[in-house]
């Protein structure tokens, strides 16, 4: 994480123990376009880089990382966002959580807000916390509109992360491996 999505983080985490109010405006504003609820502004705009307009994507992804932490206020560092979907889609044994996460792996700039209240709907509901500090980054590279190569990088670790929790198997199989190179060293 940055300097600058650290502090973003702290300050959420401040509102969530004292400021309920807050919270409500800000969960309020994933109603809008991110940036577009004018009640949110005192709690994400003092954020925002000097100079950087309306429609920046480092902007957005502020009001949308605050919304969707109004929605669901656990931040546990080092659980990314697509860990904890693959870890409740495993708890609820359920297909239909990962064809959720397949959508949303597809997912452009104008759909993703949608699609990502949705997640933090699902993650909220059985108590799963997220890196909200990492999800910022992500964002922040997401809804820039001319990078394409910086949204796949991203879609392809998310994939990773999913998929390392999700599936039991490759749990076994990294053990089955740890143990083979473990047998092959000693022998």
């Amino acid at each position: 994480m940055n300097e600058r999505a650290d502090s973003f983080i702290a300050h959420l985490c401040e509102l969530a123990k004292h400021d309920r109010g807050a919270l409500a405006h800000l969960r309020r504003s994933l109603g809008f376009a991110p940036g577009a609820f004018p009640p949110a502004y005192p709690y994400v705009e003092r954020f925002v880089p000097r100079g950087r307009p309306a429609n920046d994507p480092w902007r957005k992804a502020l009001y949308l990382t605050a919304g969707l932490f109004a929605r669901h206020p656990e931040h546990r560092e080092d659980e990314s966002l697509a860990s904890a979907l693959g870890r409740l889609a495993r708890a609820r044994e359920s297909a239909s959580i990962e064809r959720r996460f397949i959508a949303l792996l597809g997912a452009e700039s104008d759909g993703l807000p949608n699609m990502l209240r949705q997640v933090a709907s699902l993650l909220a509901a059985d108590g799963h916390p997220c890196d909200y500090g990492s999800l910022l980054n992500d964002l922040g590279v997401w809804l820039r509109p001319l990078d394409s190569d910086g949204r796949d990088r991203i879609r392809q670790r998310w994939a990773r992360d999913f998929y390392r929790t999700y599936d039991t198997t490759l749990e076994t199989a990294d053990n089955d491996q740890s143990d083979l190179n473990e047998s092959t060293t000693t022998n």
